[in-house]
């Protein structure tokens, strides 16, 4: 038997079960879903480890081997937790899926990392059903009851197994595969928004190093880190997930974000601090004032994206410091701007052991205030890397000249503090102006019947070469009293006439991908089929 090496998660969760067996380390709230109606679902290190013995166990006479892969396609529950750590013990990859993705292109992730298997729950399986026929590599289905109304029992459904079964069923410990650091662990895939998923592959010793990120943020010995972003995505696991199984940290998890009652679930579990991505800001901001807003455990949110319009009026709001990180998933790098270092608006300078330059289309460094393309490589001065899964031309793309080319678009100030303008080929120039969209977003969503927002653009009416029209995508507190001619009556009055939506796209709620950003795809799809929906500003 090899020595164990907590860089690999199911030694780590032995060692953890063996020192602090009774550690409830994870903390699956059910809050947020019934008000506390049903318990909610604890997790010690102890409960990891023998669930993750049996899952293990059932994997395998299922036929599932090293180096193989399987899908977890589910929201944040206990079994994705175990999950991973049986793929761990069998020297197996999972591969993590938004649970809300359509049946056409779940079956092309399930092809193209060629998945012996999916691990889903009721609410995504007609969608997993519908893809298994399209993903011949896929043979075996285990599902979980959520509990959420309307849903039928997984027992029920034809070549679908209840996990529950192989959970509730005692047997020997797994012998662990001999894996080394570098073999795959997980392949998480992007957001494809500008063709087909690709597949990130990432092994054992990044998985492995993640938990030490707790390290930069400053958690204490009694953080409390809680998430509603989804497992699925890497932020879920570097600021919560992993760092509490590394570190005790007593993590408090929901099955998806919640805006509403977000500060409700901190006062209630004692939560320290928690991540927003992007437009989450905004939308938490945009919830009606309460004198209380204040009164909360919450010391530090790690933000990614924070508006610069929102900054100082969010911290003094919620009584909370910012602390803003940049990344990517393949390979982009990392940078971080902590509270009272950088100015506001930047997400900071590179982390030790990163390199990070703002470079034009030639490879040249860009001057201070000059936008360019974000880029990283390793701090020694390297060439950079990235494997995506079965696309060497896409990962051989990626890098140039040694550099990761990130396709996010951004600028340094004169002291190398670094900012995020858009993402490459997506600004929004509007008669000549830029238009920032947080600035927008911010407006739309202080209106009283606006209860979510996205702000994007679409080809200018007037045809002018690389000019958009805004759209200003939302969701109304109230469809039946909602109001559009205010909304844009409250943009004219607060926004100079070239960040004033050309139209409202009145919806039931916005797409979202995993890490809760706006799916434009989607929304431009909407909006080029046309409908009564869209409302053009008077």
């Amino acid at each position: 038997m090899r020595t164990r090496n907590e860089l690999i998660l199911s030694d780590l969760i032995a060692l953890k079960a063996a020192e602090q067996p009774h550690r409830d380390v994870l903390t699956f709230e059910h809050f947020s879903l019934d008000g506390g109606a049903t318990p909610d679902e604890v997790r010690t290190y102890a409960d990891l480890w023998r669930r993750g013995n049996r899952l293990a166990t059932r994997l395998a006479a299922l036929g599932l081997g090293r180096g193989e892969r399987f899908a977890l396609v589910m929201r944040n529950h206990p079994e994705f937790v175990e999950a991973m750590v049986a793929a761990s013990l069998l020297g197996a990859v999972f591969v993590p899926i938004d649970p809300r993705t359509p049946a056409s292109r779940l079956a092309f992730m399930l092809h193209d990392s060629a998945c012996r298997g999916v691990i889903t729950a009721d609410y995504a399986l007609a969608e997993v059903l519908a893809a298994r026929t399209a993903a011949p590599s896929v043979q075996w289905l285990l599902a979980i009851d959520s509990g959420e109304p309307g849903l039928a029992a997984v027992a029920g459904a034809e070549g679908v197994e209840d996990i529950a079964t192989a959970l509730a069923t005692d047997g020997p410990e797994v012998e662990a595969a001999d894996v080394q650091l570098d073999d795959p662990i997980q392949i998480i895939y992007t957001s494809g928004t500008t063709g087909d998923p690709k597949g990130i592959v990432g092994d054992h010793r990044r998985l492995g190093s993640t938990p030490y990120v707790a390290q930069l943020f400053a958690y204490q010995a009694d953080e409390r880190p809680y998430t509603g972003l989804s497992f699925t995505h890497n932020n879920a696991q570097t600021t919560a997930l992993l760092p509490a199984l590394k570190f005790g940290y007593r993590a408090v998890i929901s099955r998806r974000f919640t805006k509403s009652r977000l500060w409700d679930i901190a006062r209630r579990y004692g939560c320290t601090s928690f991540a927003v991505l992007g437009g989450m800001a905004t939308a938490i901001y945009s919830e009606p004032a309460r004198a209380d807003d204040g009164d909360n455990p919450v010391r530090l949110i790690i933000c990614s994206g924070m508006p610069a319009v929102l900054w100082r009026a969010f911290e003094q709001r919620y009584g909370v410091q910012l602390f803003e990180i940049y990344g990517a998933s393949d390979g982009g790098g990392m940078a971080c701007n902590p509270p009272g270092h950088g100015p506001v608006g930047s997400f900071g300078k590179p982390v030790f052991g990163v390199q990070m330059k703002v470079l034009d289309d030639d490879g040249n460094e860009c001057s201070p205030g000059v936008i360019g393309e974000i880029c990283c490589r390793p701090g020694d001065g390297s060439a950079a890397r990235v494997e995506y899964h079965n696309n060497p031309e896409a990962s051989q793309r990626k890098i140039v000249a040694g550099w990761n080319r990130s396709g996010d678009m951004g600028h340094r100030d004169a002291e190398g503090w670094l900012y995020y303008d858009y993402r490459k080929g997506g600004g929004i120039r509007r008669n000549g102006d830029f238009i920032n969209p947080a600035v927008v977003e911010r407006v739309v969503a202080e209106h009283p019947q606006v209860d979510d927002v996205y702000i994007y653009g679409v080809p200018a009416a007037s045809g002018a070469t690389g000019e958009r029209d805004l759209v200003a995508a939302v969701v109304p507190v109230d469809a039946a009293r909602f109001d559009a001619a205010t909304v844009f009556a409250h943009c004219r009055a607060a926004l100079e006439a070239n960040a004033v939506p050309s139209w409202l796209q009145v919806l039931a709620e916005i797409p979202k991908t995993a890490s809760e950003k706006p799916q434009e795809r989607l929304l431009l799809q909407d909006f080029c089929a046309g409908g009564a929906h869209l409302v053009a500003a008077a």
